[in-house]
């Protein structure tokens, strides 16, 4: 009887220390190891694929270390394991939901083309999926500008952080609700609160100013000159002037999936409401998503009497008044282009 309850105490020491071993060392992942962990999973599903990925040494201990010390639930979500932990870290992480967010850098004048790329190259899904939604969830700004053929103008630039988790429409929602906070601040919109009730006025016409702000931006880097830029365009409008603005046929040729990479003459006859060579006055929307500068540009022009302007080979442009003025400017440029 004896040897049987010594035995018996051999072995759950044996066990305990088993668990305490399993529980309480760390193990050290090979490499970064990024585990998802989905909605609905139960504990043993989670310490399946913690095992999987070598992040805990045993499941066992983990299903059990969860029901002794049962608080709050696992969350679901991205997690990137990359620095030794033991089971009580790891279980720490999942309760607190430290999911790991993925970075988009979307720089100003990217069209909804680029910025779902920059969604795929982030790991966040198919460019695609994003562009379908970039492509046909007007109602995200159906307030601001109920015509809007897509979300291009309004998805804002700026450096975002998704998660796996969260779906195309929530990471556009985020891009959206960015441009109106900017909108806000610089009064292209006036998001007001009338009792429990938040209430959009709209002081500028939103469509047309977005569609502006998206050419200028197209058209120059240089924050500075933007004011002018758009006097040029605006002038031009003014006097029913074609505005002759190369992004427009860029775009009406990425929409039409045709863009090469340049431009050549035969592209400024492409049969579109995009190309502002063969139609008077604004395309139907943005081209590209402006920046601040750009949109208040398009809020402010300077005051100007310039119908024309031409890049100058250093980053910058000339005004010109009129079209003699303007074929010299570009003359110029032609020759310093070939000196380079």
């Amino acid at each position: 009887m004896g040897k049987l309850v010594a035995v018996l105490l051999i072995a759950v020491v044996a066990l305990a220390g088993w668990f305490a071993w399993a529980v309480l060392a760390p193990v050290e992942p090979h490499a970064q190891t990024f585990v998802m962990l989905r909605p609905g999973y139960s504990t043993r599903r989670i310490a399946a694929e913690l095992k999987s990925a070598g992040v805990i040494r045993n499941e066992e201990a983990f299903v059990f270390w969860r029901y002794i010390r049962h608080r709050s639930s696992l969350k679901a979500g991205e997690y990137l394991f990359e620095q030794p932990a033991n089971i009580i870290d790891v279980q720490k992480r999942l309760r607190r939901g430290d999911v790991y967010f993925h970075t988009v850098v979307i720089p100003e004048g990217f069209t909804m083309f680029d910025i779902s790329r920059a969604i795929e190259a982030a790991g966040l899904g198919p460019a695609q999926d994003f562009l379908k939604v970039a492509q046909s969830d007007t109602t995200l700004i159906a307030d601001l500008a109920p015509d809007a053929p897509s979300l291009e103008g309004y998805l804002f630039p700026d450096t975002y952080r998704f998660s796996r988790m969260q779906s195309m429409h929530e990471m556009a929602a985020e891009m959206v609700k960015r441009f109106r906070a900017v909108a806000n601040q610089i009064g292209l919109i006036d998001a007001a609160h009338e009792g429990a009730f938040a209430v959009t006025r709209i002081p500028w016409p939103i469509q047309p100013t977005v569609t502006m702000a998206s050419i200028i931006e197209k058209e120059t880097a240089v924050p500075d000159e933007r004011p002018l830029v758009a006097s040029v365009y605006y002038n031009r409008l003014a006097k029913k002037i074609a505005l002759d603005a190369d992004p427009s046929v860029i775009y009406a040729e990425l929409l039409a999936g045709t863009y090469t990479g340049a431009l050549h003459h035969d592209d400024m006859r492409v049969d579109s409401p995009y190309n502002t060579y063969r139609n008077l006055g604004l395309p139907p929307g943005p081209i590209a998503n402006p920046g601040k500068s750009s949109l208040e540009a398009a809020m402010r022009p300077a005051q100007s009497d310039y119908y024309y302007f031409v890049a100058d080979a250093a980053g910058h442009h000339r005004f010109a008044h009129t079209l003699e003025e303007h074929d010299k400017n570009v003359a110029a440029y032609r020759r310093a282009m070939r000196g380079q």
